[in-house]
């Protein structure tokens, strides 16, 4: 009876394109297979400024290999990336490919008995299936980059009046007063009026 109690019934729905099913291995130490897999990218996928559609299609090449503690899959997402240049804030799009391998542990593994001691953190087959999206979404969210660029040497907008400055004339500058001196020519202008008038 205790042994039914760590093995709940999966709250994973196999029906879910990333929700794999392992059955095909057995747990030989050993045995191994590939595919390749076409899936619609989950919800909040992305950092800030730059990140995956919603529904865009991820291409998944996966390894599966049976081990002793479980299963480790290792595997390369190629995925669509939308988001704006940091600098000029115009729109990016591109394809970015992300490796990851990842250890999910059989839920009965001798192994895994002082489950806690082990990690709390770590991935656990449920039943046969293997829920493959938190691993996807680590792996792409940490490789995106933070403060994503149309190109390396995007020269972004103008501090002064924010017009983009690939867009402005060469030499592009504005005559800037230091703050601290504004009041005295202001003082000087006032100056100057009142000795003409």
């Amino acid at each position: 009876m205790p042994h039914e109690s760590r093995r709940p019934l999966s709250r994973l729905d196999p029906r879910d394109p990333l929700v794999l099913d392992t059955r095909a291995l057995g747990r030989r130490p050993g045995s191994m297979r590939e595919e390749s897999l076409t899936v619609p990218a989950p919800g909040s996928l992305g950092v800030e400024m730059v990140g995956v559609p919603k529904d865009a299609e991820l291409e998944l090449d996966l390894r599966l290999e049976a081990v002793m503690e479980g299963v480790l899959v290792t595997g390369t997402t190629r995925v669509p990336l939308v988001g704006e240049c940091s600098r000029c804030l115009d729109p990016l799009a591109s394809v970015f490919e992300v490796e990851f391998q990842e250890l999910f542990v059989y839920p009965d593994n001798r192994f895994g008995s002082v489950e806690h001691a082990a990690g709390e953190d770590e991935l656990r087959l449920e039943g046969d299936f293997i829920d493959l999206e938190p691993v996807l979404r680590d792996a792409v969210v940490l490789a995106l980059p933070l403060s994503p660029l149309c190109r390396d040497d995007c020269p972004g907008l103008c501090s002064e009046c924010g017009v983009r400055l690939d867009d402005a004339e060469p030499g592009h500058h504005h005559d800037a007063v230091d703050p601290r001196w504004a009041a005295l020519k202001d003082l000087k202008d006032q100056r100057e009026e009142s000795q003409e008038g």
